[in-house]
């Protein structure tokens, strides 16, 4: 993909911290992955504070994204195979 503005996206949180994105994806999703950062998703390296939580909730990625100049967000975007590859990340580690 290359560019979040291409994605369907949701947001869940506006104006977050990155610990506060994270303690809403660990109280909110049952399914999670912790990421570096640089880590890719959707084409798309996430920066952050480590630990960066990324929720995964049937096909739905949950992950924080970071706009210069505007702030961040925890954005909700289905993709199946984004989740499938996630879920075999979480399998390696």
């Amino acid at each position: 993909m290359g560019c979040v503005e291409d994605l369907k996206y949701e947001i869940l949180i506006r104006d977050a911290s990155f610990k506060e994105c994270r303690e809403y994806v660990r109280g909110h999703f049952s399914e999670s992955i912790d990421v570096e950062p640089g880590f890719k998703i959707f084409d798309v390296h996430v920066i952050g504070v480590p630990p960066i939580a990324v929720g995964l909730d049937g096909d739905f990625v949950i992950f924080p994204y970071t706009k210069p100049c505007h702030g961040t967000y925890l954005l909700r975007v289905e993709d199946a195979d984004e989740a499938a590859r996630l879920r075999a990340q979480k399998k390696v580690r």
